[in-house]
């Protein structure tokens, strides 16, 4: 028979006491080979024997009765696990179906080696289950911090299987090896997001042995199963009950392990840069975290394959925006219904009063403010009528029955006769009625529910081998300073057109021209390659309604007289509000000057490319 030595006192008690118990008791408490280490024959070194002759009387005693129990009690001793037994590793904080798990693996012929919390569940939930101290012969110490970070833990994960020597290495040191590495980690993200957090608080819950584990089990994912999400339980069981040998199955577990881990220190990462660097926007190096939401019938057209993706970074929880948007009805959202939606959803959420806003192509074609949301409604449609057609409609109030029935039946100003026909509706809620009234409207029509669209974001864009990053442009007209420049002082209610057209314009693609009246917009120009030719575009669609209007201009004009500034006075405009900047402003002035027009510097551009 095999000499065993008990490794620590707890394991020798727990011997002791079945050799005082029934055979069946008996066979039960005895524990598994992985809890002693095999000796030697050969006499040994001096070292090893002072380091033997440390164990204390008590403990000598009870591993001396434990020898002689088993001796007495079982014919063969149990099989160290690096030699056949199977052994899973769970370690989990979000513990969503551990017990299926558990009674899974158990069912299947796996011993389970867990910690705290995790192994009391496992416990309670029928599974029997061996602590990790009784393998690594340590308790769980430094409060926590220190579990599993032990070579008898990761010996038994990182191993090779085909490693002749490693295998030794495991064998000589008592060592069994781990099958199957489940493991999910401290709520970290939880638990800075959840509100105030002290620094001290935030830094305890980083998880440390955690993600060891899960890197450890994926980089030996040739031996060794690892799952990092409850999802994948049932694939984990059904792979292992068909004793299947898919590599690409543990391949796709060890990416999802790596990618939990990535994501999990982008969010530390983050987190720690703003807890030392709060004046800062701007870090080194910086790690984005996407999770898909969906992937989409295509792109911007349908030979490109397109997906949606979630950014989960701290600075964006709570920061709504249509990424986070409930879909409550209609077709699934495609590439393009998505930068649609985004647009109209920004604009309108620029507003304080009830107001409503028509895009297209990510313009605005339509803005207009009312106490009565059914009236601005009607006057963001009829601002271009041909280009709401098939647009997003967004608002910044609830959705009502009379408001819902009103989208439902409006017919087209151009005609009288058209139902006017949308691809998405958005807004901050509806009514029960007011949803079911817009659900009979079409079954394709999208309604989605928004929460309003944060600020001080850091806005991102890619350009080929690499991105540019920016604050968001969060100015409105209410932190801006309009400087009169002509004579001629803006009358009335010009100057709350003027505002009114600036925020509209900052919304607007460059080169952008707005034209606006009484908190409506009457008619845009966008996209040009020329500001003149955005003017003019702007003017034909307001019509004679420009006549004492405002004008809106997204940067300066480079030239006044033949061109934009006076073309804009002789077509009756009343106010235009601009950067400044020109080297020519003052042609700008004496332009307005002999018109009579109310010219504004407001020293903020918005260019939007």
């Amino acid at each position: 028979m095999p000499l065993y030595l008990v490794s620590a006192p707890a394991a020798a008690a727990k011997l002791a006491a079945g050799a005082r118990a029934s055979p069946r008791r008996r066979r039960q408490l005895l524990l598994p080979a992985r809890h002693f280490h095999v000796l030697s024959v050969h006499p040994l070194p001096t070292s090893r024997r002072a380091s033997l002759s440390s164990l204390s009387s008590s403990a000598e005693r009870a591993a001396g009765r434990a020898m002689a129990a088993a001796e007495a009690g079982a014919s063969t001793a149990p099989e160290a696990s690096s030699s056949g037994v199977k052994q899973a590793l769970i370690s989990l904080s979000d513990k969503t179906d551990l017990a299926n798990l558990g009674n899974g693996l158990q069912r299947l012929g796996f011993s389970i080696i867990s910690t705290g919390g995790t192994a009391s569940s496992l416990e309670a939930a029928g599974v029997n289950v061996t602590k990790v101290e009784e393998i690594t012969h340590f308790p769980e110490m430094l409060d926590g911090r220190v579990k599993t970070l032990h070579p008898s833990i990761h010996g038994g994960i990182l191993a090779r299987r085909d490693q002749k020597h490693h295998l030794e290495a495991l064998n000589k040191h008592g060592i069994g090896t781990f099958d199957v590495v489940v493991v999910n980690l401290y709520p970290f993200y939880d638990k800075v997001t959840s509100g105030a957090i002290s620094f001290e608080d935030g830094i305890e819950n980083i998880d440390i042995g955690g993600p060891t584990l899960i890197r450890a089990a994926a980089k030996n994912h040739k031996d060794v199963l690892v799952v990092v999400d409850h999802k994948d339980y049932p694939a984990l069981l059904e792979y292992l009950d068909g004793k299947q040998d898919d590599q690409d199955f543990r391949r796709m577990l060890a990416w999802k392990a790596f990618q939990h881990v990535a994501s999990y220190d982008s969010a530390v990462s983050e987190w720690l840069w703003k807890q030392t660097n709060k004046g800062e926007t701007f870090p080194p190096s910086f790690t984005v975290p996407l999770s898909l939401k969906s992937t989409l019938r295509y792109g911007e057209n349908p030979h490109q394959k397109a997906a949606f993706y979630s950014d989960k970074s701290l600075s964006l929880v709570n920061a709504g925006g249509i990424a986070t948007a409930i879909q409550h009805h209609g077709k699934e959202m495609s590439y393009n219904n998505y930068l649609d939606a985004d647009a109209a959803w920004n604009c309108v959420s620029e507003f304080e009063s009830p107001t409503c806003v028509v895009v297209k192509h990510t313009n605005p074609c339509g803005v207009a403010s009312r106490q009565d949301i059914l009236e601005a409604y009607r006057l963001a449609v009829k601002a271009d009528p041909v280009s709401a057609f098939g647009g997003i409609v967004a608002f910044n109030t609830t959705i009502d029955e009379d408001l819902a029935r009103e989208i439902r039946e409006f017919r087209s100003p151009t005609d009288g006769e058209t139902r006017m026909f949308y691809e998405i509706v958005v807004a901050p809620g509806y009514t029960e009625k007011g949803l079911e009234v817009l659900k009979g409207k079409s079954k394709t029509l999208r309604l989605l529910e928004a929460q309003r669209s944060g600020k001080g974001m850091l806005s991102l864009r890619q350009v080929n081998g690499g991105w540019l990053a920016q604050e968001s442009d969060d100015l409105t007209p209410e932190a801006i300073t309009f400087t009169k420049m002509s004579e001629r002082a803006p009358e009335g209610s010009e100057l709350s057109d003027s505002r009114f057209a600036w925020l509209c314009v900052k919304h607007v693609k460059s080169n952008a021209i707005v034209i606006a009246k009484n908190n409506c917009m009457l008619g845009m120009g966008s996209g040009q390659p020329n500001r003149l030719e955005s003017l003019r575009i702007a003017f034909r669609k307001a019509g004679e309604e420009a006549k004492g209007a405002a004008l809106a201009s997204d940067a300066f004009f480079p030239f006044a007289w033949n061109d934009a500034v006076e073309e804009a006075c002789r077509s009756g405009i009343a106010v235009i509000a601009e950067p400044g900047g020109s080297i020519r402003d003052q042609d700008a002035v004496d332009c307005c000057d002999k018109y009579g027009v109310s010219l504004l510097f407001t020293g903020v551009r918005h260019f939007r490319h």
